[in-house]
């Protein structure tokens, strides 16, 4: 029996055919992961938080970044697609393209059924390793829920979980504030 083995990709190999793929994938350790499609309330809701986010920032130096901005984190090698990044202040980007963060101060990401454990775990174990990140939070779309996860001083990280349309996200890492009613915006649960 023959093992068909994948070839090692260099990161800049990755980044190569990443730039002129038709859809987008992930890399780590030498290996592109495809990424899959998202659902209706994924898409809404990632909306709904990049649109208030914007909204809550406008007057500061932050850019908020949805869905297509490559995030690197050089600790651990991954690139990856976090639904929402923020950067406030001097922005870096791996190269002159800008098309890979590498200082996003906030990640937030839509919990799908395929991608859940991943992002509540490896992912996040990945995300910790990025000095600047400061906040990380996972927003459900099954129902109104959201779990943040604050740096505190000595790496320790501060659970929140918030749930219910009357309650009030207040992100720590750029000092605003996203109710759960505009987060889950058209979103019905049933």
């Amino acid at each position: 029996m023959t093992v068909q083995m994948r070839p090692y990709l260099s990161p800049q190999e990755y980044l190569a055919l990443e730039r002129r793929a038709e859809f987008k994938s992930e890399y780590l350790d030498g290996e592109m992961i495809a990424m899959s499609g998202a659902s209706r309330k994924h898409v809404l809701i990632g909306l709904n938080l990049a649109g208030g986010l914007k909204r809550e920032l406008r007057e500061r130096p932050c850019e908020v970044y949805a869905n297509d901005m490559r995030v690197q984190i050089p600790a651990t090698g991954l690139y990856t697609y976090p639904d929402i990044a923020v950067v406030c202040g001097e922005r870096r980007f791996e190269d002159e393209h800008e098309d890979t963060l590498l200082n996003p101060i906030l990640i937030m990401e839509v919990l799908s059924p395929s991608t859940e454990s991943y992002d509540r775990g490896r992912k996040f174990e990945q995300y910790r390793a990025l000095e600047s990140l400061q906040e990380y939070v996972l927003v459900s779309q099954d129902r109104r829920r959201v779990e943040q996860f604050i740096r505190q001083d000595g790496n320790v990280w501060l659970f929140k979980d918030i749930a219910g349309m009357e309650q009030v996200v207040s992100l720590a890492s750029v000092q605003c504030e996203i109710a759960l009613s505009e987060i889950y915006d058209r979103i019905a649960f049933f």
